[in-house]
């Protein structure tokens, strides 16, 4: 059986999708960018108390783990875990601006290895399409990382707020373009089923 070339046309768009909620989702996640962009700091400091906290409660589930369990061969590396888990949870929720510093120092290892990757990738993909684009993706992530060092730790105040706000962003942006084209593609099917005839 062929497939109408209407049919064909949408079926990566899934009819039983409510584009539109996923339209204003997000609407919602890249407003959530803007307002990180534009307060960085505070984002920063969100995410690290965030974290601390989740550090804190994963070490406290490791100690529940490890006292339900004692019988385990595993229970010292569980109490160990708790131990570490409560401690670097404690010292970001303490201080803060020292969990940023070390957020920032792991960002930029991330870029870097990305970039390095990413050139890798490049050099094996010579000839085909594409390579041009991974390649600069590399060294955009090898210039980012080498600025955000440079600047270092200074920029520790406001590159992770910055960085997280554009991936929230660009997300967001995505989401509202998939649903303007998931729409339109609803749109196309229902009225070529009202343009079609009927027997």
């Amino acid at each position: 059986m062929e497939s109408t070339p209407n049919e064909s046309a949408v079926d990566p768009f899934p009819l039983d999708v409510d584009w539109q909620l996923v339209g204003i989702t997000g609407g919602v996640i890249a407003l959530l960018g803007v307002l990180a962009i534009a307060f960085p700091f505070v984002t920063g400091l969100s995410m690290t108390y965030l974290l601390g906290a989740l550090l804190v409660a994963s070490g406290i589930v490791h100690a529940i783990t490890a006292h339900a369990n004692r019988g385990w061969s595993g229970t010292l590396w569980q109490v160990v875990l708790a131990g570490v888990a409560v401690v670097a949870g404690l010292l970001l929720l303490v201080n803060p601006i020292v969990g940023l510093a070390t957020l920032t120092l792991l960002v930029i290892a991330f870029l870097v290895v990305d970039g390095l990757t990413e050139l890798a990738a490049s050099v094996r993909m010579r000839g085909h399409d594409g390579m041009a684009y991974i390649a600069a993706s590399g060294i955009i992530s090898l210039v980012l990382a080498g600025l955000l060092w440079a600047g270092f730790p200074a920029d520790a105040t406001w590159a992770i707020g910055v960085l997280l706000g554009v991936s929230l962003l660009m997300t967001g942006f995505s989401m509202v373009l998939i649903s303007m084209s998931g729409r339109r593609a609803a749109r196309d099917v229902e009225r070529g089923v009202a343009d079609s005839p009927r027997t």
